[in-house]
């Protein structure tokens, strides 16, 4: 099948077995054309759960299709490929993690929600690259905090609100990669572009940014700009849904070295639409997790929403 006979037949199939499909900004436009709701891991996983579908076919990375039966554990949750990992997790494994928590027993853990369900277990609060300032300022002042497991963010977020958080020693080597070198030198070729960056990168690349933010931060930012060119610091995936909304202006991606055009996660585009169409005939490779993981992992997360609501976060 071509890719247009392919998507119609995974929408045909998607009804026949009353699933829903989630894609990632990250994923491959082909992916995110046929995706019911397109956003970020926890806006995908909450949209699941307002839906009366039996199915959740996750178009993403593991952590993300974990956080989605987390928080929906009646669902049948779907991966297109178990192999879709992500640097970030892996770079906080749960035995070493555990044990540097152990070391610190004054601290509260705040995870960011890029890591495994496991350091999700093992936390007190989860927090998005959107809301993490936010919920750092609310509080207290004197409450020793372990940010984990990107000390980018946290390095950001330390800088943002004058913090001094204990940070795992984690990144994401996409976002890592990025140098202000590369993007200076876009700069000079498209000298009227605004240059917007994710919290994920390293501070070099933050001091030459105009705007930093997450990725819905980023989009709802372009929207609203003046501006008609974005030097854009993050992964690819997101300059689709950028042209989607806004076709009238220009996007350049930046790229980890002078040698390639723009900057892929590896392990977000091992989704295809063919292991897609798979993955919902055969209703495989499916994520579980046991339930007392599934209940832990889900207090924090909990807590995120709540805080986030009380202070207007989220309506």
């Amino acid at each position: 099948m071509d890719k247009k006979e392919l998507q119609e037949a995974i929408i045909k199939l998607k009804k026949e077995k009353n699933a829903v499909i989630l894609g990632h900004y990250y994923q491959r436009d082909e992916i995110q054309e046929v995706s019911d709701f397109v956003g970020d891991s926890l806006a995908l996983a909450q949209e699941a759960r307002k839906t009366q579908c039996d199915i959740i076919v996750f178009c993403g990375v593991h952590f993300m299709a974990e956080t989605a039966k987390i928080l929906n554990p009646e669902r049948k949750v779907i991966l297109p490929d178990m192999n879709a990992n992500c640097s970030l997790a892996r770079s906080c494994p749960a035995d070493a993690f555990s044990k540097f928590k152990e070391e610190h027993p004054d601290h509260i853990v705040i995870s960011y929600i890029n890591c495994s369900a496991e350091i999700k277990a093992l936390s007190d609060l989860i927090c998005t690259s959107g809301n993490a300032e936010k919920l750092v300022n609310a509080l207290p002042r004197n409450q020793k905090i372990i940010f984990a497991p990107d000390k980018n963010l946290g390095g950001y977020i330390n800088r943002q609100t004058g913090r001094n958080m204990l940070l795992w020693d984690g990144t994401c080597t996409v976002h890592d990669a990025l140098t202000a070198e590369s993007i200076l030198r876009l700069k000079q070729q498209h000298p009227q572009a605004e240059v917007i960056a994710h919290p994920e990168c390293n501070s070099a690349v933050l001091r030459v940014a105009s705007f930093i933010g997450s990725t819905k931060a980023m989009l709802n930012y372009i929207s609203k700009s003046l501006a008609t060119q974005f030097i854009v610091a993050t992964e690819s995936g997101i300059l689709y849904e950028m042209k989607q909304n806004n076709p009238d202006k220009e996007f350049f991606a930046v790229s980890a070295d002078e040698g390639c055009a723009c900057l892929e996660c590896a392990d977000m585009k091992l989704n295809t639409l063919d292991k897609l169409y798979k993955c919902i005939k055969e209703e495989l490779p499916e994520i579980t997790l046991p339930a007392d993981m599934i209940q832990q992992a889900r207090k924090p997360i909990e807590r995120m929403l709540e805080m986030s609501q009380q202070l207007g976060i989220i309506k």
